[in-house]
């Protein structure tokens, strides 16, 4: 890098932008450059560090002066750090941006914009496609479906066949998104004991729970890498993603759906067991679900508060939600061919 680059440090920031930092050297350098380049400029940002070790945070207050630094010993995972900073900012807006994740210079400022425009939505959705390919799609918000299986909307398909349009989505890929931070608190920021994967998914059903909604703003574009640090269905994604989304459907599910739904998320979990097993990651997927129904008493002990300060009722949920029992197992299949056909135009 060439000489330091500042980041605004307004007194009164109306939007607070937190970055989660855990061995980003490669990375990290861009997204501040990405941010320091806004055109909307009323915003302080926060890196919070999760025990680095390859030198990703030394000496970050010199190199980006107006950057606030949150150093943790040790890496006490997305959730808990994402959810130290925002107890610490003033923003009315909380913005969440990995690491690996690059925006465009009129990205904060459309997402503000939105805001305006459409004030009955408390948190927001950006437009992600995939760094190293950005005709092709990484994400537009997040989908839940009636399993509890979770996905990111269009991913893998060519930007130009996805519809470009200002919708409803259940919730954002917490790799860009926008909150109320005051939602934010309210509902108790992310489940600190996910440690990492799908908490940006039950933090948006707990956010629905509560009555707000949430809106896809495909103008704000930002670029992801995606899987940066901890890889692509390695071990790791897989035992926390699937550990965690049993906890998220029996803590979030209303009873009246989680009683429909449950012969869904049964046969998910028995699918994934076999189909991770047949990959090689025994030890991943089965321990995912071992401990996930080790403590599944407790969270069905948060099930209670959670569902007794629900503000809406079950079809509101049941609206957002995806249906359909084969969603999940033909998405993938689908989604792998869209993107073969569209390298082999582009070829």
């Amino acid at each position: 890098m060439g000489m330091p680059t500042s980041l605004p440090d307004p007194p009164d920031p109306v939007v607070s932008i937190v970055v989660v930092n855990w061995n980003g050297a490669e990375v990290l350098p861009r997204c501040l450059e990405a941010l320091s380049a806004q055109t909307y400029r009323e915003f302080d940002v926060t890196v919070v560090d999760n025990g680095s070790k390859d030198g990703s945070a030394d000496d970050l207050e010199r190199r980006w002066p107006g950057v606030r630094v949150l150093r943790l010993a040790e890496n006490k995972g997305f959730a808990v750090a994402n959810n130290l900073s925002a107890e610490q900012t003033a923003g009315r807006w909380l913005v969440l941006i990995n690491n690996d994740a690059f925006p465009e210079v009129n990205w904060l400022e459309t997402l503000i914009s939105a805001t305006k425009e459409y004030p009955e939505y408390s948190f927001f959705g950006s437009r992600l496609v995939q760094y190293h390919d950005p005709d092709m799609m990484d994400g537009a918000g997040d989908v839940y479906h009636i399993s509890g299986l979770a996905w990111r909307r269009h991913y893998n398909h060519p930007v130009s066949e996805v519809p470009h349009n200002v919708e409803e989505i259940f919730g954002p890929c917490a790799a860009a998104a926008m909150y109320l931070r005051e939602a934010f608190l309210e509902v108790g920021g992310f489940a600190d004991y996910y440690f990492s994967y799908h908490e940006d998914v039950d933090l948006s059903f707990r956010l629905r729970l509560a009555g707000y909604r949430c809106l896809y703003v495909p103008d704000a574009v930002v670029k992801h890498v995606g899987s940066a640090t901890t890889g692509v269905q390695s071990d790791f994604a897989v035992y926390y993603g699937h550990r965690n989304l049993v906890w998220s459907f029996f803590q979030n599910m209303p009873t009246r759906l989680l009683w429909k739904y449950l012969p869904a998320h049964i046969l998910a979990n028995l699918i994934y067991l076999v189909y991770y097993s047949g990959r090689g990651q025994v030890k991943a997927i089965w321990r995912a679900k071992w401990d996930a129904f080790r403590d599944l008493p407790g969270a069905l002990r948060r099930r209670r508060s959670i569902q007794e300060s629900c503000a809406v009722g079950p079809a509101e949920i049941d609206r957002v939600i995806e249906h359909g029992w084969l969603g999940p197992y033909v998405l993938g299949f689908r989604s792998r061919q869209k993107a073969r056909q569209a390298r082999r135009v582009g070829s």
